[in-house]
């Protein structure tokens, strides 16, 4: 069984007989098992935007870093159960908690002497942007490799480029531009499963 934590209700985790999923519902901070997890803490208040978002409007709910703990949980869990933690890359989560910042095309043994980080892109696993993504993986092994290319998507996520409309291309919606690819998930719960493997 692995335990997939902060994982959006009824999407790509659920239905699965060896997946145990933790929706916003069941709170993943109080996740307290034995399970190798996947975890996918919210990234909003660690994005490359959370210092412009709490310039632009103020307010309680956009000061950056005050996620309630999730971050901190989902780091804590996969240190302790093994597995994979996925965030966005260039997220302020890693200098803040002391992770090595990733390397793209390979992994790297993190500072802190228990994971690894890497940088993938999600365009690898189908997804329609690139969707560069940090990864920090803990095992009784080492990672095994990943799809290291880096195919440039043909669409993008968030806001357009300042710089011109000849480097702007379509706009993925919220839902889609934050699905997870199933190729993408699959590669995750591998993880979790490759993390308990005998040395």
């Amino acid at each position: 069984m692995i335990s997939a934590l902060f994982v959006e209700k009824n999407g790509v985790y659920f239905g699965l007989n060896f997946v145990d999923p933790w929706d916003v519902g069941r709170d993943a901070r109080k996740y307290v098992g034995f399970n190798p997890v996947v975890a996918h803490p919210p990234c909003q208040k660690w994005g490359k935007m959370a210092k412009v978002n709490f310039t632009r409007w103020g307010g309680k709910h956009n000061v950056p870093w005050l996620d309630g703990g999730c971050f901190y949980a989902a780091l804590a869990a996969v240190r302790i159960n093994g597995g994979v933690l996925e965030h966005p890359a260039q997220t302020y989560a890693w200098n803040f908690f002391g992770l090595t910042k990733p390397k793209k095309g390979a992994w790297v043994k993190s500072v802190d002497g228990i994971g690894w980080t890497c940088e993938v892109w999600q365009s690898a696993y189908g997804h329609k942007a690139n969707k560069a993504t940090w990864l920090y993986y803990v095992g009784k092994v080492a990672p095994f490799e990943l799809r290291w290319a880096r195919p440039m998507g043909a669409y993008q996520i968030g806001f357009h480029d300042q710089r011109g409309k000849d480097r702007n291309k379509p706009t993925l919606g919220k839902k889609e531009a934050n699905a997870t690819p199933i190729a993408f998930r699959d590669e995750l719960l591998r993880l979790a499963e490759h993390s308990r493997q005998a040395a």
